[in-house]
Protein backbone atom coordinates (compact mmCIF):
# COMPACT_ATOMS: atom_id res chain seq x y z
CA UNK A 1 0.00 0.00 0.00
CA UNK A 2 1.37 3.39 -0.99
CA UNK A 3 1.41 5.85 1.89
CA UNK A 4 -0.13 9.23 1.03
CA UNK A 5 2.14 12.23 1.53
CA UNK A 6 1.04 15.14 3.66
CA UNK A 7 1.21 17.90 1.07
CA UNK A 8 1.54 20.57 3.74
CA UNK A 9 5.01 19.16 4.43
CA UNK A 10 6.20 19.07 0.84
CA UNK A 11 4.65 22.14 -0.74
CA UNK A 12 7.65 24.17 0.30
CA UNK A 13 11.03 22.55 0.57
CA UNK A 14 13.44 23.28 3.41
CA UNK A 15 15.88 24.64 0.84
CA UNK A 16 13.46 27.51 0.11
CA UNK A 17 13.76 27.01 -3.67
CA UNK A 18 9.96 26.67 -3.71
CA UNK A 19 9.51 29.98 -1.89
CA UNK A 20 9.72 31.95 -5.10
CA UNK A 21 7.46 34.44 -6.82
CA UNK A 22 6.73 34.78 -10.51
CA UNK A 23 7.57 38.23 -11.96
CA UNK A 24 5.04 40.06 -14.12
CA UNK A 25 7.00 39.56 -17.35
CA UNK A 26 6.71 35.77 -16.92
CA UNK A 27 2.93 35.99 -16.48
CA UNK A 28 2.22 38.26 -19.44
CA UNK A 29 2.90 35.66 -22.22
CA UNK A 30 0.17 33.31 -20.96
CA UNK A 31 -2.50 36.04 -20.80
CA UNK A 32 -3.21 35.97 -24.54
CA UNK A 33 -4.22 32.31 -24.33
CA UNK A 34 -6.87 32.89 -21.66
CA UNK A 35 -10.29 33.16 -23.36
CA UNK A 36 -12.50 36.15 -22.70
CA UNK A 37 -14.99 35.40 -19.93
CA UNK A 38 -13.06 32.38 -18.59
CA UNK A 39 -12.94 32.08 -14.80
CA UNK A 40 -9.36 31.32 -13.76
CA UNK A 41 -8.37 29.45 -10.61
CA UNK A 42 -4.90 30.36 -9.29
CA UNK A 43 -4.40 27.63 -6.66
CA UNK A 44 -0.94 28.60 -5.36
CA UNK A 45 -1.49 32.33 -5.06
CA UNK A 46 -2.26 35.13 -2.64
CA UNK A 47 -3.54 38.62 -3.34
CA UNK A 48 0.07 39.73 -3.95
CA UNK A 49 0.54 37.26 -6.81
CA UNK A 50 1.29 38.69 -10.25
CA UNK A 51 -0.98 35.98 -11.68
CA UNK A 52 -3.89 37.33 -9.65
CA UNK A 53 -3.05 40.96 -10.38
CA UNK A 54 -2.65 40.63 -14.14
CA UNK A 55 -5.28 38.01 -14.96
CA UNK A 56 -7.94 39.82 -12.93
CA UNK A 57 -7.66 42.84 -15.23
CA UNK A 58 -9.72 40.97 -17.84
CA UNK A 59 -10.93 37.76 -16.20
CA UNK A 60 -12.48 36.72 -12.93
CA UNK A 61 -9.89 35.05 -10.68
CA UNK A 62 -10.34 32.61 -7.82
CA UNK A 63 -7.19 32.52 -5.67
CA UNK A 64 -6.24 29.99 -3.03
CA UNK A 65 -3.13 29.14 -1.04
CA UNK A 66 -1.92 26.58 1.46
CA UNK A 67 -1.38 29.31 4.06
CA UNK A 68 -5.16 29.84 4.04
CA UNK A 69 -5.81 26.14 4.58
CA UNK A 70 -6.53 25.55 0.89
CA UNK A 71 -4.35 22.60 -0.06
CA UNK A 72 -4.46 22.09 -3.83
CA UNK A 73 -4.22 18.31 -3.39
CA UNK A 74 -7.37 18.25 -1.28
CA UNK A 75 -9.30 21.47 -1.88
CA UNK A 76 -11.09 23.07 -4.83
CA UNK A 77 -13.39 26.09 -5.16
CA UNK A 78 -17.10 25.51 -4.59
CA UNK A 79 -17.94 28.08 -7.25
CA UNK A 80 -17.55 27.40 -10.96
CA UNK A 81 -14.13 27.81 -12.59
CA UNK A 82 -12.88 27.09 -16.12
CA UNK A 83 -9.10 26.73 -16.05
CA UNK A 84 -5.99 26.72 -13.85
CA UNK A 85 -3.04 29.08 -14.26
CA UNK A 86 -0.22 29.31 -11.72
CA UNK A 87 3.33 28.48 -10.69
CA UNK A 88 3.21 25.46 -8.35
CA UNK A 89 6.03 24.49 -5.99
CA UNK A 90 8.52 22.41 -7.96
CA UNK A 91 8.70 19.79 -5.21
CA UNK A 92 6.08 17.05 -5.40
CA UNK A 93 5.29 18.15 -8.95
CA UNK A 94 3.97 14.77 -10.11
CA UNK A 95 1.15 14.92 -7.55
CA UNK A 96 0.28 18.48 -8.55
CA UNK A 97 0.08 17.65 -12.24
CA UNK A 98 -1.84 14.45 -11.58
CA UNK A 99 -4.37 16.49 -9.62
CA UNK A 100 -4.62 19.11 -12.38
CA UNK A 101 -5.14 16.45 -15.06
CA UNK A 102 -7.92 14.77 -13.06
CA UNK A 103 -10.05 17.92 -13.19
CA UNK A 104 -10.23 17.50 -16.98
CA UNK A 105 -10.08 21.27 -17.42
CA UNK A 106 -7.45 23.37 -19.25
CA UNK A 107 -4.40 24.34 -17.25
CA UNK A 108 -1.07 26.13 -17.62
CA UNK A 109 1.50 25.56 -14.88
CA UNK A 110 5.09 26.74 -14.81
CA UNK A 111 7.61 23.95 -14.40
CA UNK A 112 11.36 23.45 -14.83
CA UNK A 113 12.39 22.25 -18.27
CA UNK A 114 14.69 19.74 -16.59
CA UNK A 115 11.56 17.71 -15.81
CA UNK A 116 11.39 16.84 -19.51
CA UNK A 117 14.52 14.72 -18.99
CA UNK A 118 12.46 12.53 -16.68
CA UNK A 119 9.98 9.92 -17.89
CA UNK A 120 7.44 11.09 -15.28
CA UNK A 121 5.65 13.81 -17.29
CA UNK A 122 5.39 11.59 -20.36
CA UNK A 123 3.98 8.69 -18.33
CA UNK A 124 1.64 10.96 -16.40
CA UNK A 125 0.05 12.57 -19.45
CA UNK A 126 -0.19 9.20 -21.19
CA UNK A 127 -1.93 7.68 -18.16
CA UNK A 128 -4.58 10.39 -18.45
CA UNK A 129 -4.72 10.05 -22.23
CA UNK A 130 -3.88 13.73 -22.66
CA UNK A 131 -1.33 15.58 -24.78
CA UNK A 132 1.29 17.76 -23.12
CA UNK A 133 1.57 21.29 -24.52
CA UNK A 134 4.55 23.57 -23.89
CA UNK A 135 4.87 27.34 -24.00
CA UNK A 136 8.63 27.80 -24.13
CA UNK A 137 10.84 30.89 -24.14
CA UNK A 138 14.12 32.17 -25.54
CA UNK A 139 15.32 33.34 -22.12
CA UNK A 140 15.33 31.96 -18.60
CA UNK A 141 12.66 33.11 -16.16
CA UNK A 142 14.06 34.64 -13.00
CA UNK A 143 12.00 34.17 -9.86
CA UNK A 144 11.89 36.59 -6.95
CA UNK A 145 12.36 35.97 -3.25
CA UNK A 146 10.00 37.35 -0.61
CA UNK A 147 12.23 40.44 -0.28
CA UNK A 148 11.80 41.21 -4.00
CA UNK A 149 15.35 40.24 -4.94
CA UNK A 150 16.04 37.71 -7.70
CA UNK A 151 16.69 34.18 -6.45
CA UNK A 152 20.09 33.51 -8.05
CA UNK A 153 20.10 29.91 -6.82
CA UNK A 154 17.65 28.97 -9.59
CA UNK A 155 19.71 28.45 -12.72
CA UNK A 156 17.40 26.25 -14.81
CA UNK A 157 14.98 27.43 -17.48
CA UNK A 158 11.21 27.00 -17.18
CA UNK A 159 8.15 26.75 -19.39
CA UNK A 160 4.39 26.58 -19.09
CA UNK A 161 3.36 22.92 -19.06
CA UNK A 162 -0.20 22.88 -20.35
CA UNK A 163 -3.16 20.79 -21.40
CA UNK A 164 -5.90 21.97 -23.78
CA UNK A 165 -4.66 25.52 -23.32
CA UNK A 166 -2.53 26.61 -26.27
CA UNK A 167 -4.41 27.44 -29.46
CA UNK A 168 -3.50 29.50 -32.50
CA UNK A 169 -5.57 30.55 -35.50
CA UNK A 170 -4.72 29.03 -38.88
CA UNK A 171 -5.02 30.80 -42.23
CA UNK A 172 -8.76 30.15 -42.20
CA UNK A 173 -9.16 31.77 -38.79
CA UNK A 174 -9.89 28.49 -37.03
CA UNK A 175 -8.42 27.89 -33.57
CA UNK A 176 -6.20 24.81 -33.63
CA UNK A 177 -4.26 23.27 -30.71
CA UNK A 178 -0.49 23.64 -30.73
CA UNK A 179 1.82 21.23 -28.94
CA UNK A 180 4.82 23.56 -28.68
CA UNK A 181 4.86 27.35 -28.98
CA UNK A 182 8.10 29.33 -28.79
CA UNK A 183 7.94 32.95 -27.66
CA UNK A 184 10.25 35.79 -26.75
CA UNK A 185 10.38 36.57 -23.05
CA UNK A 186 10.42 40.34 -22.65
CA UNK A 187 12.53 40.73 -19.55
CA UNK A 188 13.10 44.24 -18.14
CA UNK A 189 16.51 45.68 -18.85
CA UNK A 190 18.82 45.84 -15.87
CA UNK A 191 20.02 49.33 -15.04
CA UNK A 192 23.78 49.68 -15.03
CA UNK A 193 25.58 51.86 -12.50
CA UNK A 194 27.43 54.79 -14.18
CA UNK A 195 31.22 54.52 -14.02
CA UNK A 196 31.61 57.91 -12.33
CA UNK A 197 29.23 56.82 -9.56
CA UNK A 198 31.28 53.70 -8.88
CA UNK A 199 34.43 55.84 -8.88
CA UNK A 200 32.93 58.24 -6.34
CA UNK A 201 31.90 55.38 -4.05
CA UNK A 202 35.49 54.12 -4.07
CA UNK A 203 37.26 57.48 -3.80
CA UNK A 204 35.14 59.08 -1.07
CA UNK A 205 36.43 56.94 1.83
CA UNK A 206 40.03 57.46 0.65
CA UNK A 207 39.54 61.26 0.63
CA UNK A 208 38.33 61.20 4.22
CA UNK A 209 41.49 59.36 5.27
CA UNK A 210 43.83 62.08 3.92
Amino acid sequence: MVKELDSSKVLYSSGNNDECYTPDYAVEPILRYIPEGAIVWCPFDTEASEFVRLISKKNKVIKSHLDDGQDFLQWQPKEHWDMIVSNPPFSNKRKFFDRALRFNKPFALIMANTWLNDSAPKQLFMEHNKDLQLLMFDKRMEFNQSDGKVNNKITFSSSYFCWNFLFKKNDEGKEIPKQIILETLEKPKKQSVPAYQVSQEIETPLTKLL
